[in-house]
């Protein structure tokens, strides 16, 4: 298969929602680092929320992430909500009309959620933050379908760039938010929304292949 039907896709969002509730301890962990401690618990929070809301069986993916977006703009605190909630918001706007889920619309539809998340806030790649995972990720799906490498072969390059993205960040000083107060002292921890971010396109990555298959 080259493609997924959108209509039976709203399951990722529930491998999504899985994904962060499992991995909950390990990002506030990571976290209490340089950070509040508490970026698993709000993750888990808003996700869970999403979960209950969603229904089972869950509606279309562009329905079910619009129904994740809206939770999160409401149930995290802090910066958090709003970024994750304007991504997965620019990536339901992107799949709206279509009904296959191919390579070429799943770049647009990432792309559209890394120019969501830039545009509201005001970092950049370097800075410290989920957009060193999230950026990289983007360019290295878009590069290998320029390529002409397959949908899922595509994935396999976003996911290797996302975890390469989010290690960079341990050696990297935060620019923004409430770790940025550390300086130099913020170097040598990874960044918690970077991995949140990694988690996130991995299971995206592994819920797709699964389908393709």
């Amino acid at each position: 298969m080259t493609g997924i039907p959108l209509a039976a896709a709203g399951g990722l969002v529930v491998e999504l929602i899985e994904t962060i509730n499992a991995n909950r301890a390990h990002l506030s962990e990571i976290d209490g680092a340089i950070g509040d401690g508490d970026h698993g618990i709000n993750m888990s929070k808003g996700f869970t929320q999403a979960g209950a809301a969603l229904g089972d069986p869950p509606p279309p993916l562009p329905d079910a992430l619009r129904v994740l977006s809206d939770t999160l703009f409401e149930g995290i605190g802090g910066s958090m909500g709003p970024l994750y909630g304007s991504l997965f918001s620019a990536m339901a706007d992107t799949l709206d009309g279509a009904e296959i889920l191919d390579g070429p619309l799943y770049g647009r539809m990432i792309r559209a959620g890394l120019d969501g998340v830039e545009e509201i806030g005001s970092a950049k790649p370097g800075d410290k933050t989920l957009l060193d995972s999230l950026a990289p990720a983007v360019d290295a799906f878009d590069a290998a379908q320029a390529e002409g490498r397959s949908f899922a072969e595509s994935l396999d390059a976003m996911t290797l760039a996302a975890e390469r993205g989010r290690d960079a960040t341990r050696d990297m000083i935060a620019k923004v938010g409430r770790a940025a107060r550390l300086g130099e002292r913020s170097r040598g921890a990874l960044d918690a929304g970077a991995s949140s971010c990694c988690l996130i396109l991995g299971t995206l990555a592994c819920g797709v292949k699964k389908r393709l298959a």
